[in-house]
């Protein structure tokens, strides 16, 4: 009876597509929580077998790290959000470069060019995603009717603005299921875990031995990684 008990648990899993686990509960407000990425098309100069495969999100209260880390080849873009420091800074690194730009006031981080003009339109349709309320919205562009992205996202996680700066801002809720565009890849982030863990105050700082560049070049660069 047990055995079967179990079977039909399996089964359940499989048929919902339940695969993280909810290790943080909910409204939490300091902790990570990690992605799994894919891609869609060609990649720019980096191959898409050492392209980063997770995004970690790191918060406290108001406080944001959003690191896409590439497995090895020591490349990653990193956007923090610190808003009592007024820092809004992305970092680049690829090999030894190292560069930063710092966003002005109500500025997107670069590389979101290709969404300033999402439409976000709410739905009716809720679900649960890794043992969270969540809700449907769906993004449309004015540039490509065609285009439709359906977000799925949760407000019983205890973030304030969790969307800062990125496309979707106006979202009050943490994400869990969505996608990006950015420079000229789509991206595809699927949520895996969340956890409820201390993160240290440092982890929001300005990182040091960065170029500071301009909003232009480090768009560049962007383009370049992931040019089609």
């Amino acid at each position: 009876m047990r055995f079967i008990s179990r079977l039909l648990i399996a089964a359940l899993i499989v048929i919902t597509g339940y695969s993280c686990k909810d290790r943080g509960g909910k409204d939490i407000n300091e902790g990570e929580i990690h992605y799994s990425i894919t891609y869609t098309g060609k990649t720019g100069i980096l191959p898409k077998e050492i392209m980063p495969k997770k995004l970690i999100v790191s918060f406290k209260d108001d406080k944001i790290l959003f690191d896409i880390s590439a497995p090895y080849g020591n490349s990653w873009i990193l956007n923090l959000a610190n808003p009592k420091e007024g820092i809004f800074d992305t970092y680049i690194s690829l090999l030894s470069w190292k560069y930063y730009y710092t966003a002005g006031p109500g500025e997107l981080y670069p590389g979101f060019e290709k969404m300033e003009d999402i439409e976000i339109k709410k739905t009716n349709e809720t679900s649960i995603i890794c043992g969270y309320n969540c809700k449907k919205v769906q993004v449309t562009f004015a540039s490509d009717r065609n285009k439709v992205y359906d977000i799925w996202f949760t407000d019983e996680i205890d973030i304030k603005d969790p969307n800062v700066r990125t496309p979707y801002q106006e979202i009050k809720g943490v994400l869990m299921d969505f996608s990006l565009l950015l420079g000229t890849e789509e991206l595809h982030f699927d949520i895996e875990n969340v956890y409820k863990k201390e993160v240290p105050d440092k982890t929001f700082e300005r990182r040091e031995q960065y170029k500071k560049i301009s909003r232009e070049d480090i768009n560049q660069f962007i383009y370049k990684m992931t040019a089609l």
